[in-house]
């Protein structure tokens, strides 16, 4: 991936249409010998891991358009090319996903945090465990699975949006699981909740439920949000921070959750979140190699 670099002869994402953009899919996926641009790898026990779409390469612009509503963290609106084409995961790994790896290797979730089931999303990971998931599913597979980078994960989620959401200006409870009564009162600061209280109400919802992305991504917008493989910097023109001696490294998490409100699922969004947090709006999707 290149960014401000526009020698590369690729497709701007921002001027294709929806069948444009799913022939480029189709294509990609051909390329590395698929019949579909959806598919999953097969495990060792037989099962099967995440379901995965082929996303191609291509042109486009990541971060917040000048005229959008943003922190000064999500600017400035840069170029960048994505010059390989990659699968990533269509929804956020899920419970059920992510308990096929904890029976092989002997993981197990900490007791006194909230631990979902079935098809909701996997909660209360760091973003270690996630890459050692990720590590898991490359022995299993023979195959290279990932973090995505922030910008390789917004290219994904606007799936050719200039737009600040991946279906226009603006986002509706039909494409993302986000707080609404933060969209619909923010005049009023919300009370404290314990700990106790908050698992109780954890809003995250079962995955791929809700319209897709062009590209048929599920849940990039809202839901939780999602580790990326990128450390975190004050803005898209600052260099990454480095933690101190003792300290923990600073990630970029990508997309809102169902504890935030609407504009924390634009594309540009980010948030500042450490490798060793734990949350239960939290969580990630993977990247696989092709």
């Amino acid at each position: 991936m290149n960014t401000d670099n526009a020698t590369i002869d690729l497709p701007n994402t921002f001027t294709l249409q929806e069948s444009e953009l799913a022939a480029l899919q189709l294509q990609a996926a051909q390329a590395q010998g698929l019949s579909s641009a959806r598919f999953r790898d097969r495990l060792s026990d037989g099962s099967e891991g995440p379901e995965l779409a082929v996303i191609p390469a291509g042109a486009f612009e990541y971060g917040a358009a000048p005229e959008e509503a943003a922190p000064d963290q999500d600017r400035p609106r840069r170029a960048a090319l994505i010059e390989q084409s990659f699968a990533i995961g269509i929804n956020p790994v899920t419970t059920e996903e992510f308990e096929i790896y904890t029976r092989a290797t002997g993981w197990t979730p900490r007791e006194e945090l909230l631990w979902l089931s079935g098809r909701m999303p996997v909660i209360d990971v760091r973003q270690t465990d996630a890459l050692d998931y990720c590590a898991w599913l490359s022995r299993e597979t023979g195959h290279r699975y990932r973090l995505p980078t922030e910008v390789e994960w917004e290219y994904a989620c606007r799936a050719g949006a200039a737009t600040a959401y991946p279906h226009g200006d603006s986002i509706g409870p039909d494409s993302a699981v986000y707080n609404i009564e933060k969209d619909l009162d923010k005049s009023h600061p919300k009370t404290p909740r314990s700990l106790a209280s908050r698992l109780a109400r954890c809003g995250a919802k079962e995955v791929g439920g809700l319209r897709p992305n062009r590209w048929g991504l599920f849940d990039m917008p809202g839901n939780v949000w999602e580790f990326t493989a990128s450390p975190w910097t004050a803005d898209h023109a600052s260099l990454p921070d480095h933690p101190q001696p003792g300290m923990t490294q600073a990630v970029v998490t990508k997309g809102g959750s169902w504890f935030d409100g609407p504009e924390c699922c634009r594309p540009a969004s980010r948030c500042r979140r450490l490798a060793n947090e734990l949350d239960i709006n939290l969580g990630f999707r993977v990247v696989r190699e092709l």
